[in-house]
């Protein structure tokens, strides 16, 4: 079974969040909710706690087939202040494996120059944080190894382009279906 590990920093936002790991698990992939923090209760921007499934300190990064980064602020300011978590987007890059981030969360991404010569989108107003990548005004990008979203509206297809990526078109397809998602 593929796996994926969808992070939660203080001030993330909930709906991309709790939207991407049901997208995946929907999509037959293993997604654990892991918090960066000292606790497995993290407050997202919008004030509502979330219970992590553990701690980042006491997860196996290295079983992962995805590791996913939800926006919203400061929670992808948080994201990028983990340097436990930066470590692990290296070592996951580096070996090919498939990074993701929507909304704010590709600065992370663009600070540790995953970005460069890719295409990419964010949300509007972090831009200038996605380094030396091609910025678009899509829904989603998907280059190679990385793939981006724009924003919280636009979580299905994102979470969707995770699943695609790791389980197939006909697996989001039938996901999409299931979710009455016509424009999929």
């Amino acid at each position: 079974m593929k796996k994926a590990f969808v992070f939660l920093a203080t001030g993330f936002e909930e709906t991309e969040a709790i939207g991407t790991a049901d997208i995946l698990r929907r999509g037959g992939v293993e997604a654990a909710i892991v918090s960066v923090t000292d606790k497995k209760e993290v407050k997202g921007a919008h004030n509502i706690i979330v219970t992590a499934d553990l701690l980042l300190a006491d997860a196996d990064l290295s079983t992962a087939d995805a590791l996913v980064l939800p926006g919203g602020m400061p929670g992808a300011s948080n994201l990028k202040a983990s340097e436990p978590l930066k470590k692990a987007l290296i070592s996951h890059y580096g070996q090919g494996k498939l990074v993701a981030a929507i909304c704010a969360a590709p600065l992370v991404l663009g600070g540790l120059g995953f970005l460069k010569g890719r295409i990419a989108t964010c949300y509007p107003g972090f831009e200038s944080t996605l380094i030396e990548a091609t910025v678009t005004k899509n829904p989603v990008e998907i280059d190679g190894n990385v793939i981006t979203g724009r924003g919280p509206g636009l979580v299905f297809n994102f979470s969707l382009a995770i699943v695609s990526a790791l389980q197939g078109e006909a697996v989001a397809r039938e996901v999409a279906e299931g979710l009455l998602l016509s424009s999929y």
